[in-house]
């Protein structure tokens, strides 16, 4: 079967493009690995109507939602390749074999590399985090540390004050120099030099090389972004972003390959549950227009 679109990746940006096709009746095919970036987290903040939500609530009432749509299948597995195959794409599966589409959208997320200091994973989404804006309040302006990883630091140094008292931990990594320290005194940021060993405690309390502990409410760290290979496969043009590379597309959330479309984390130089479902509905859009226009 040709389906109109292929969509691969079945969270929030892929629900939200695959809602948009489907009311315009195109036979659609989600696949999804089901690995959401926030599954760590407890709670999803930020976006209308659904704040303070469970993660997997909203995923699976936006599915629930667009599975109501007889011209939309869903493929529970991972795409492993995808290739331009005129008139269309053929993506080949982990276990369900290859399936062919006219169009693409590719919604697949990105995975976080996160920095390698013992008790940082295990916390990830819980007490350590990457959005002040989806997680930043329910700290209740409580003790919060930046732990640099790179210069970009100083981004969350300075945006969380308005959430909490706020240090800034160099990790040996970063120095402000006169500029930035004046900027972060003015916002009453405290700044500790020295590398970081390790993340304790009931939440995350901060361990430093020289034996120093800093009983935090909670961190904010920016981990590295990599994208799925599916986009190097199709030969999709990449953009540069503050946490890694992401994808390049149009106002119509098309890539660099005709006939392929992005969105979500993938597609963005940042994220949010908010965002993916806009971009989705973006994307949607714009691929349905593709169609219209052979």
């Amino acid at each position: 079967m040709m389906y109109d679109v292929i969509i691969v990746g079945g969270s929030y940006a892929g629900l939200s493009a695959g809602l948009q096709l489907a009311r315009a009746r195109r036979q659609v095919l989600v696949i999804d690995a089901g690995q959401r970036r926030n599954r760590f987290a407890a709670t999803s903040h930020g976006f209308l109507g659904q704040d303070g939500q469970a993660p997997e609530a909203i995923a699976a009432e936006g599915r629930s939602q667009l599975m109501e749509y007889p011209t939309v299948t869903w493929v529970q597995g991972r795409v492993i390749e995808a290739t331009e195959q005129a008139p269309g794409f053929g993506v080949r599966t982990e276990y369900n074999g290859t399936f062919h589409g006219k169009r693409l959208i590719l919604a697949t997320g990105v995975v976080d590399e996160l920095p390698a200091i013992e008790g940082l994973e295990q916390r990830w989404g819980k007490h350590v985090f990457h959005c002040p804006y989806c997680h930043g309040y329910e700290l209740d302006k409580g003790r919060i540390g930046v732990l640099a990883t790179s210069p970009l630091a100083m981004h969350h140094a300075l945006m969380l004050p308005d959430w909490g008292t706020t240090t800034l931990f160099s990790n040996g990594v970063f120095t402000p120099d006169a500029e930035q320290q004046a900027q972060l005194d003015r916002r009453g940021v405290g700044v500790e030099n020295g590398p970081v060993r390790r993340i304790v405690g009931e939440r995350a309390d901060l361990e430093l090389v020289d034996g120093r502990v800093f009983s935090l409410d909670g961190i904010f760290t920016m981990s590295r972004t990599r994208i799925s290979p599916l986009a190097g496969q199709l030969g999709c043009e990449l953009a540069d972003g503050p946490s890694g590379p992401y994808l390049h597309t149009n106002d119509l959330r098309q890539t660099s390959v005709a006939g392929v479309f992005a969105c979500g984390d993938a597609s963005l130089a940042a994220g949010s549950v908010a965002l993916a479902v806009a971009e989705g509905v973006r994307a949607g859009v714009g691929a349905h227009f593709s169609l219209i226009q052979g």
